[in-house]
């Protein structure tokens, strides 16, 4: 799930499945594993000692030794840890399927668990789901650049929260990341060249060799798309069958791989404002569209609720209700957008609470899985840490209030929030050893299935596209829909494409589009009690018609 480290709290969205830098301008030299150069020295395969993750628990742990650098595969070591899901079919099992839950800095251990139930049935019964805490994250050897809990939450209080208003908050926003640089810099700087994607893709072909598969079976979500993407580059002939879902367009990642100074932020260059604006729009309207019982903020109009959410913008400008600032409430409205069942409706009764000048109620976490720390550590500064050393970002912060004044005038307020995402880039003190910069088109063993949600308010649908045309050999499998990631905001034809197409390597027909299961909002009731019925022709996708199987 895409993560914005600066504006979204960071538990929060990792609980829920929720991106983010190269933040130098000057970049990393040449590197032994690096695109083009040699292959990685031989590395021995970690050995995995499975054990129940807490007594009872259906899931099982485990930890890996796997190299900081595998350049020196004989120097310092790290932990990644581990999680596994047994396939739940007696005799059906296929192999293992490795899922990245995205991010970057979304721990698997936690949110493979929570997600467990949105895999499709047949892919729960015929592999084992394993997951992990990429390296700097959670669990695994982390990046905390803090002594204790208490001095994060009092660094994290004393930044504005959500989108800064005016050059007061900028500047304290901007100071606020400067000392978080610089407390990471001390703590440990080696770690930080040493979180890119490429070397987590590299862990994830170990953990492949630990559980003997001999090639990969892979479901990435958001940021975990250029984890695979930069998978399938590195190890072309390893790839049995990848699905991506809610795609980074793979040269928006890189600045093109260009060593000049980026003209605008990764998410700005991906199109997220775009996207969130595009996304929250449709909020607005098919909420307008509704009564206020299927949509509490509902003004009784697609327009008329438009113009109520502008008012109250410019309400929260000019005076927060409570701690709900103008700044948080952008951010909350963007985060909120991610999963529409019952997503969209708790959000919007949070706005109609605004508007009656009332403290809406915190959104909910859910439930803690069954794992031994079910709340690790999950600092900002370990997403910062792969976004900033990883993906271009400009460096001077004067040119930031530019970025977002062109920003909002294309995306409103969804364009302000997704220019300050990239605000811990500015001052971060590491570039990544070993970026992968492309090419993104090397054959690939099998081919890759790209999952693309139309309305989506971080990687655009846009991206889905640009990703099927990087890699060498894709099919686009359109998700007509809402929300950030078809795995959390289901639609029963792309889980049954995927099934076919990661147990026998099926893909569906080109220009195949599908539709969400449910609407965003409650339908009303309908007249007399009597609702429209119909179900999917014997031999059909659900949720597909004929007509939407299509070649393009």
């Amino acid at each position: 799930m895409l993560i914005a480290g600066p504006i979204l709290d960071r538990r929060r969205c990792a609980a829920a499945l929720a991106a983010v830098l190269t933040c130098s301008t000057v970049l990393a030299g040449p590197h032994p594993n690096a695109a083009g150069g040699t292959s990685a020295p031989s590395v021995p395969a970690p050995k995995l000692e499975w054990r129940p993750c807490v007594q009872g628990s259906p899931f099982d742990c485990a930890t890996a030794q796997v190299p900081l650098d595998y350049g020196k595969p004989g120097g310092r070591h790290i932990e990644l840890a581990v999680i596994k899901r047994n396939a739940t079919g007696p005799g059906r099992r296929i192999g293992t399927l490795f899922f990245n839950p995205g991010g970057p800095g979304g721990p698997g251990t936690v949110q493979m668990p929570q997600n467990y139930a949105s895999f499709p049935r047949e892919v729960r019964e015929r592999f084992d789901i394993v997951s992990w805490d990429p390296r700097g994250v959670g669990n695994s050897t982390a990046v905390n650049c803090f002594t204790n809990p208490q001095e994060a939450a009092a660094w994290n209080a004393g930044k504005p929260a959500g989108v800064p208003v005016g050059a007061r908050q900028r500047a304290s926003l901007i100071a606020a990341y400067r000392d978080l640089a610089r407390r990471c810099e001390r703590r440990d700087p080696e770690l930080l060249r040493h979180v890119s994607t490429t070397e987590t893709a590299r862990d994830l072909d170990q953990l492949r060799r630990a559980v003997g598969e001999p090639q990969l079976t892979y479901l990435g979500i958001s940021y975990g798309t250029i984890l695979g993407a930069t998978y399938a580059n590195l190890f072309p002939g390893k790839v049995r069958a990848m699905v991506l879902d809610s795609n980074i367009d793979p040269q928006a990642w890189t600045n093109h791989a260009s060593d000049a100074a980026p003209r605008s932020p990764t998410f700005l260059r991906m199109g997220s404002d775009r996207g969130a604006a595009a996304t929250l729009d449709r909020f607005l309207s098919l909420c307008g569209s509704t009564t206020t019982a299927g949509c509490p903020f509902s003004a009784g109009g697609a327009q008329a609720t438009r113009d109520k959410f502008d008012q109250l913008m410019r309400r929260l400008q000019a005076r927060p209700v409570g701690e709900w600032t103008y700044g948080r409430t952008v951010a909350d409205v963007v985060s909120g957008l991610y999963f529409v069942r019952p997503g969209w409706t708790d959000l919007a009764g949070r706005l109609q609470k605004l508007w009656q000048g009332q403290v809406p109620k915190a959104p909910s976490l859910p439930p803690a899985p069954p794992v031994p720390h079910p709340n690790p550590y999950l600092g900002e500064e370990q997403a910062s840490a792969v976004l900033c050393g990883d993906s271009p970002n400009p460096r001077d912060p004067a040119v930031y209030p530019a970025l977002e004044e062109a920003a909002a005038a294309r995306a409103g307020d969804a364009g302000r929030f997704w220019t300050w995402a990239a605000a811990p880039c500015i001052s971060w003190p590491a570039v990544a050893a070993d970026r992968y910069r492309g090419p993104w088109n090397k054959p690939t063993a099998h081919p890759v299935l790209v999952v693309g949600t139309t309305y989506d308010p971080a990687t655009p649908y846009a991206d889905a596209q640009a990703m099927a045309r990087e890699l060498a050999d894709a099919r686009l499998l359109t998700h007509e829909g809402y929300g950030h990631t078809a795995l959390t905001n289901p639609s029963s034809c792309v889980q049954a494409y995927e099934s076919r197409y990661l147990v026998d390597g099926t893909l569906p027909p080109a220009g195949t589009t599908c539709r969400q299961d449910k609407p965003p909002f409650p339908a009303p009731e309908p007249v007399g009690g009597i609702a429209a019925g119909g179900g999917a022709l014997a031999g059909e996708v659900p949720g597909v018609s004929p007509s939407q199987r299509r070649p393009a």
